[in-house]
């Protein structure tokens, strides 16, 4: 990477952390851009020229968020389905303690910045909305059957509960420690409907 890509890429994530402080501190609707381009040192078009809304200052791994999940199809052992590759990929991502389900540190904290907001609230639904319309699109690229959108929403619907459910814990105070073993046995019981079919 170039001296001039490494400054913008550096400028950039300087505009996100400084925004996700405030926003921390006061709330998402309650930081003005302006606010923001202040803190951070940089002109107001600066941080539009970074972040085309303020709610991507706020979402700022949203394209890598958006990819994942037919990453994950892509990226399938052979033979491995891909209710079986999401097991797979969310049971890591416990162990791991990634963010990209919501498992890491400080995902209460997002989560309540969240659903104080309703133009974020939004947003995420139509990330989530996205998300479920790249899934299905990996699946099947023809997109003339119906079954790779239940399959997608089924999966991903999966995938909400199981963040909900660490991020409820996390904010009732819970340990990671006391979290994380029942959380897997969540994700086992979740993924053993996906796979065998809900039934009764």
């Amino acid at each position: 990477m170039g001296l001039r890509e490494r400054k913008k890429r550096e400028t950039r994530q300087r505009i996100a952390d400084v925004a996700m402080g405030l926003f921390a501190a006061r709330g998402f609707d309650s930081v003005t851009v302006a606010e923001v381009a202040r803190a951070a040192d940089v002109s107001v078009n600066t941080v539009f020229n970074y972040f085309p809304a303020k709610e991507d200052l706020f979402l700022d791994r949203r394209d890598w968020t958006e990819g994942r999940p037919e990453e994950v199809a892509r990226r399938r052992e052979p033979g491995e389905s891909v209710v079986r590759a999401f097991r797979r990929d969310v049971l890591d991502a416990i162990a791991t303690r990634s963010w990209r389900y919501g498992f890491n540190e400080g995902a209460e904290v997002f989560d309540a910045l969240v659903r104080a907001s309703p133009s974020l609230l939004a947003r995420i639904r139509e990330i989530q909305d996205e998300r479920e319309e790249a899934l299905a699109a990996a699946l099947d690229p023809d997109g003339d059957d119906v079954t790779p959108r239940v399959v997608a929403a089924q999966i991903l619907g999966a995938t909400r509960a199981l963040s909900g459910y660490a991020v409820r814990r996390m904010a009732a105070g819970e340990p990671w420690s006391v979290i994380e073993p029942a959380l897997k046995k969540q994700t086992e019981r979740a993924f053993d409907l996906l796979e065998r079919g809900l039934g009764g």
